[in-house]
């Protein structure tokens, strides 16, 4: 007898911003969030950017709309968001390992290389580290063993 598997299809809801969903920058900030993880940029800027309108210095909606703009290839726009965030706060190993990754992806290999090495070092994440590693082999730093 001979069985055949079916493909696994998987159904994902469609990006719905409910009533009353952004009326406060929290609420607005759980929406957006829940639409990036849902891989709907577009969605979650149509929700931070009223937030930020009214709360224009709040870091976790300006990290949420960096996070968007990866998403969304508009990597200068991530850039300038990710440079002023890091400017004002250096500790933040998330947005700078962003930072960096919005600098690999503009293939400016040594201007994201110091992020990319500080945020590995903060965080001891091996992906960061092998992050790291990629950058350093495109930026002809290292050459593959071979």
């Amino acid at each position: 007898m001979n069985e055949t598997t079916q493909p696994e299809v998987r159904i994902q809801a469609p990006a719905i911003v409910f009533p009353g969903a952004t009326s406060h920058h929290a609420n607005a900030y759980r929406t957006a969030h829940d639409l990036l993880v849902r891989r709907a940029p577009r969605e979650a800027l149509e929700v931070i950017e009223p937030a930020l309108a009214e709360e224009p210095t709040n870091r976790g909606l300006r990290s949420l709309r960096a996070w968007a703009y990866l998403m969304r290839a508009q990597l200068q726009k991530a850039h300038d968001e990710l440079e002023a965030l890091v400017a004002e706060d250096p500790s933040d190993a998330w947005t700078r390992h962003a930072l960096g990754r919005a600098l690999e992806r503009q293939a400016r290999y040594d201007d994201a290389l110091p992020h990319l090495r500080l945020a590995a070092a903060m965080t001891g994440d091996p992906e960061h580290e092998y992050d790291v590693l990629r950058v350093e082999r495109l930026a002809g730093k290292i050459t593959p063993a071979g």
